[in-house]
């Protein structure tokens, strides 16, 4: 079975920070990555990562450009499926941080040198690296550091800055 989806990396290029969500998982962990989701019918996968990113992390985005895709298996029930995410940066234009979908746990602003470190998912992290790239990052880890800690900050349902 094929699954497709779209999200991506929504950022607040002013303040240096991404707005990224925490989903528990089966152990209670919490794992922090981009948010995405399913691409609906009649959509493209960029209506799909402003629709999903604002869905999830309460943020509104401007897709600039395309950053990769990542796609994986896993299995769901007795089926096994074949997962492809098209990710996308954008640009945060509106809205407020906001834990409000069923599905996540928690969102946060997180300084954009902080990413490579706080998110779960390698191929995530890898294009993370890319955008920042794009972005005039040559070096992930050196963005402003907001916060002392390594750990995203609590949602504050508050724009960044």
């Amino acid at each position: 079975m094929d699954e497709t989806s779209a999200g991506g990396l929504v950022v607040a290029e002013a303040e240096r920070l991404a707005a990224i969500i925490g989903r528990s998982d089966r152990r209670g962990r919490l794992l922090w990555s981009l948010p995405k989701g399913h691409i609906e019918p009649g959509e493209t996968p960029e209506q799909t990562a402003v629709r999903e990113v604002a869905e999830e992390t309460g943020i509104i985005g401007r897709v600039t450009v395309a950053i990769g895709t990542i796609d994986y298996w896993f299995v769901a029930g007795n089926r096994r499926v074949h997962k492809t995410v098209h990710h996308f940066l954008l640009d945060a234009v509106g809205g407020e941080l906001s834990d409000e979908d069923v599905e996540v746990t928690e969102v946060a602003w997180v300084p954009l040198g902080e990413l490579d470190e706080v998110l779960a998912y390698a191929d995530e992290r890898r294009l993370v690296r890319h955008a920042l790239t794009l972005l005039g990052d040559a070096q992930p880890g050196t963005g402003e550091a907001e916060t002392g800690s390594r750990k995203p900050p609590r949602n504050t349902g508050t724009e960044p800055g």
